[in-house]
């Protein structure tokens, strides 16, 4: 039956508020979507802003403790500045690590030893990541890093306490003595708290070549070392920290003995099953108390090529210590080195081992003699100031030392 026109009217009256209502709802369910859209993406671009900016000041973070680029040999010829202006020096952190390798804790504690709990292969790694970061937080003043290999004490302690005081800037300490050795040292001595996490070691053996890999892992931690030496608790200043100092800074190159010995000493501990990723034609000889660039530092450490054969092919009567180090610079970077120690030792009373000097050897003559009296090159000119170390020193030596040190040596009395 039609509807009539006025029921149409009151049909469409009675309606039209209803779809006005249905109209008036999808509006606000849009306004409420486009609003819900705006909040997410404004909310999502903050955390990704803020998660960025995090990420960012943890990165420029792990910069400033390990810089990745290492300073240019130029730059080191020029005389370091005065320490006056210099900015306040930052305690450098040395991270733990997990057994698989990542970071979980940070320890500024310090006893016995420059505490952490990584392996060898961590702390190579580590040491290795070091060079390669960028960004340093201020200009750093490059620093020697003194290394001494050691069974246990440093009998001549007071010696080197008169070479390095006055130059705290200047310098950084490590100590590798035997793990159980426990003797104290003063808190106010410049060996307190810088030994090292050490391994025993065994003359002869790769453990002493493992014992200075470590030395020169644990320099490598710290950026500002740019020159590294080794010594041993029978070693000795030669002159006083500013000539040293400035000697090592300023070099061009490295001092590394290396050198090709036709005797059963040198080529007749030449392996041939080294053969032939080491010929004998390669085989190299040299003192194994060296001084070095972080450049070479870095290759040493580095080294996963040549040092598993001569861990597995050059045990005695071949003598790693005086063969590796030696033969890998020669291979690979005979341009960085100048072939020479800056260590003086005596071999003229041949055997096996160097000649001692004791009490009764201690004369000025007997030092200028080692401090003056050789000819070699230095970055290009020729010089009568060829060491600046010597051994090997008894314990009672230590007393004329002293006394003769203020003007022999320019120690402070």
């Amino acid at each position: 039956m039609a509807m009539t026109s006025h029921e149409q009217f009151q049909i469409q009256s009675i309606s039209r508020p209803f779809r006005t209502l249905i109209q008036l709802n999808h509006v606000l369910h849009f306004l409420f979507f486009g609003i819900g859209l705006s909040l997410g993406i404004i909310i999502t671009l903050y955390f990704q802003s803020f998660s960025f900016t995090t990420f960012q000041a943890s990165l420029n973070s792990i910069n400033n403790i390990f810089p990745l680029q290492p300073s240019s040999p130029q730059a080191q010829s020029s005389p370091p500045p005065s320490p006056n202006p210099l900015p306040p020096l930052h305690p450098f952190l040395i991270p733990s690590f997990s057994k698989n390798g990542t970071s979980n804790s940070v320890s500024l504690k310090e006893k016995k030893f420059l505490l952490h709990n990584m392996s060898d292969e961590e702390l190579f790694s580590r040491a290795l990541m070091v060079p390669r970061i960028q960004d340093l937080p201020y200009k750093l003043v490059p620093k020697v890093a003194f290394m001494f290999l050691t069974k246990g004490p440093l009998p001549l302690s007071p010696l080197w306490e008169k070479f390095f005081e006055g130059h705290e800037r200047l310098y950084s300490i490590y100590v590798h003595a035997h793990p159980d050795f426990n003797e104290s040292v003063p808190e106010d001595s410049v060996f307190h708290s810088r030994r090292i996490h050490s391994q025993p070691v065994y003359w002869g053996t790769s453990s002493m070549l493992d014992a200075e890999k470590r030395l020169l892992a644990n320099a490598l931690l710290d950026i500002s070392n740019q020159r590294f030496v080794l010594l041993s608790e029978s070693c000795i200043p030669l002159f006083n920290f500013t000539t040293a100092y400035h000697y090592l800074i300023n070099s061009n190159l490295s001092f590394l003995n290396s050198f090709d010995d036709p005797r059963k000493p040198g080529r007749g501990r030449y392996n041939p099953q080294m053969y032939p990723m080491i010929n004998i034609t390669d085989w190299r000889k040299g003192s194994q108390w060296f001084e070095v660039h972080r450049d070479l530092a870095v290759h040493i450490v580095s080294d996963r090529k040549y040092y598993p054969i001569f861990q597995q092919y050059c045990n005695p009567p071949c003598y790693i210590d005086e063969h590796y180090i030696p033969t890998l610079v020669n291979l690979m970077y005979t341009e960085l080195n100048s072939n020479r120690s800056v260590t003086w030792v005596d071999w003229s009373r041949g055997g096996p081992h160097p000649g001692k000097f004791g009490w009764m050897d201690i004369t000025d003559e007997f030092l200028n003699r080692i401090r003056f009296g050789s000819e070699c090159t230095y970055n290009g000119n020729t010089t009568s100031v060829c060491f600046l170390f010597a051994r090997k020193f008894l314990p009672d030596a230590l007393e004329p030392l002293l006394r003769v040190a203020p003007l022999l040596l320019g120690f402070d009395p």
